[in-house]
């Protein structure tokens, strides 16, 4: 059987939904960047060689809307010959597209691929901007638009997660994570990206979704204190 390997691996920084750093830069945009620079770090594989670009989105609507994958393809400057395509499975998306990349090649497809994921939950918010339910859909599964603050709820109550339990692993992840940020630990992985409109652009290349802040201190004065690796 064949293997599938990643030979390279590229993202940009993380922002803050709605109103972070990113919040009006398209999300096609994005995905073009992290294609370009991927193909960049997999030197001296040349874009024409690329037989597919798969790109999972969550919301491919709007800025994202169309077929984004092949989109960014584009604005990566792949030429046209190369194809692209959108999946869309929610939160995983892009993990879908990666796997669907590999199982690609493992049955010997394809043998180079470019996949990933992109979002913006600023321009696009949760649910979309024209949410429309179908109401028979909706009387055969009540759950089937179940929010995920909803879904959570019912995840705890049948595991047995209390507040208490979900709340220390929160915490210890966002400290570890504020602690991997302020050591540079993401440094390599993160393509910087232009966030102006001139030639005095500014360059966002830090994740805004932990931030080690005063009120993280005071927490942990209340909980439990976490060891690295424990």
């Amino acid at each position: 059987m064949r293997e599938a390997v990643i030979v390279s691996a590229v993202r940009t920084a993380v922002g803050k939904a709605p109103r972070g750093t990113l919040k009006t830069t398209r999300p096609d945009d994005m995905a073009a960047v992290v294609i370009k620079e991927a193909l960049k770090r997999a030197a001296p594989l040349q874009a024409g060689e690329v037989e597919d670009v798969i790109i999972g989105c969550a919301y491919p609507e709007a800025e994202a809307g169309l077929n984004v994958g092949r989109i960014a393809s584009l604005r990566a400057g792949l030429p046209e010959t190369v194809p692209g395509m959108t999946v869309n499975r929610f939160c995983s998306s892009g993990l879908q597209a990666i796997a669907l990349a590999a199982q690609r090649i493992i049955a010997g497809e394809l043998d180079i691929v470019i996949a990933g994921g992109t979002e913006s939950m600023s321009m696009i918010p949760r649910r979309g901007r024209g949410f429309s339910p179908n109401a028979k859909l909706g009387q055969e599964w009540p759950g089937v638009y179940m929010s995920m603050g909803v879904t959570a709820e019912n995840v705890a109550e049948q595991f047995a997660v209390s507040r208490q339990d979900a709340d220390e692993f929160a915490y210890r992840s966002h400290t570890l994570a504020s602690k991997a940020i302020r050591a540079s630990k993401f440094a390599d992985e993160i393509q910087p990206l232009s966030v102006g409109s001139s030639a005095n652009d500014d360059f966002f290349d830090t994740d805004e979704g932990v931030r080690h802040a005063p009120d993280l201190e005071a927490m942990g004065k209340l909980k439990p204190v976490f060891k690295e690796g424990g």
